[in-house]
């Protein structure tokens, strides 16, 4: 009987508090205003299965760039502050190396594997789509530095203002060179007391043939000049290439495995489209597969509508084993081949480890 009499109270109150606060000039109407709309955290943008629209995006509004540095010049410091300034992460976060997820590349402060984050930007009016694919800076993994720079149409050459040009900026440059990409030059903890920026500037110039004046000046750790990395990125560098009515041919540049869907595939359409529910099929291996998923990284996993010519996102495609990713491997429609991207070579097997858990199960 009493607690009848109890939920009978709550019940009442509670309508009372809704008809109260259907009043703005009621104190309680902005509380129940924010209780909806935390309740209803759908954007205007998603479909009815949360998928965002980037069709609206074509070719020329989209950019594709990677940071090429050496070890330590703070290119995963320079990608968090990008992601705050368009945000995608938020500001009052402490955020360190959101893009390095593997829990050596945070230890060791060193990028192992290329990830990727796509960003919406507006510049003189217009909304850019910019996707940063983040690249390793040790000299191990140059072959997978210059699988993510297939997908780019431009990059940023970092270098520390106090360390100068180093072994792994010389072979990151060339590596962009050789793919014909925009370098934009950018000076990163030029307020550090040992810094040296006029120096620094002058090896770039001798080095590279950099006009110093292009040479932005930054610092990561603390945003100074971060602001104009955006800008530069958008007026110098090109779109990307490609046609839409082609068929779709894109290219794979990095993977991992997900214990729920299989492996994950990045990649980079070149051509055409794919959206849930086309099958494509491997170049190298001639393996068929069906997408159960398309996206993009923003910055982890968010499913998309499609991919279009130009984007980078990522395809889920019941692929069982990772060894049937090959990183540098082109992606078609099923009965509408193309021909392979090039470049690609497959992995060969430099390090073998033996693991012994202590659980054997």
């Amino acid at each position: 009987m009493l607690q009848t009499r109890l939920f009978t109270g709550l019940v009442t109150g509670m309508r009372g508090l809704v008809r109260s606060s259907s009043r703005p000039g009621n104190p309680a109407f902005f509380a129940c205003s924010q209780a909806r709309f935390y309740a209803t955290p759908k954007k205007s943008y998603e479909n009815k299965r949360g998928e965002i629209d980037i069709s609206t995006y074509p070719p020329e509004r989209i950019r594709n760039f990677s940071i090429i540095a050496h070890i330590d010049h703070g290119k995963s410091t320079l990608a968090d502050r990008l992601l705050e300034q368009t945000g995608v992460i938020s500001k009052e976060s402490k955020n360190k190396q959101v893009l390095d997820k593997l829990k050596v590349e945070r230890e060791r402060g060193i990028t192992v594997k290329a990830h990727s984050a796509s960003m919406f930007y507006e510049h003189n009016g217009d909304k850019y789509l910019m996707n940063l694919i983040d690249t390793p800076g040790h000299v191990d993994f140059s072959y997978e530095v210059s699988r993510s720079l297939a997908a780019c149409q431009g990059t940023i050459l970092l270098v520390d203002a106090a360390q100068g040009i180093q072994a792994q900026t010389v072979a990151n440059f060339y590596l962009a060179f050789g793919e014909g990409l925009e370098v934009v030059p950018v000076m990163n903890k030029v307020d550090l007391p040992t810094a040296e920026p006029d120096r620094t500037a002058e090896q770039i110039e001798s080095a590279f043939e950099i006009d110093t004046k292009s040479i932005i000046r930054i610092s990561a750790k603390t945003g100074l000049g971060v602001d104009q990395v955006l800008p530069a990125l958008i007026e110098k560098m090109p779109p990307p290439q490609g046609s839409k009515a082609k068929p779709f041919k894109a290219l794979l540049f990095d993977t991992w495995y997900d214990t729920y869907v299989g492996v994950v595939c990045l990649i980079a359409v070149k051509d055409g489209t794919v959206t849930r529910g086309d099958r494509i099929v491997s170049s190298h291996s001639g393996t068929k597969y069906e997408v159960t998923e398309v996206g993009i990284m923003y910055p982890e996993q968010t499913p998309a509508t499609s991919l279009q010519v130009g984007q980078v996102g990522y395809v889920v495609c019941n692929m069982k084993s990772i060894s049937e990713a090959h990183v540098g491997d082109t992606f078609y429609q099923d009965k509408h081949p193309v021909e392979a991207l090039p470049g690609f070579v497959p992995a060969k097997s430099m390090v073998f480890a033996g693991v012994f858990p202590i659980d054997a199960g």
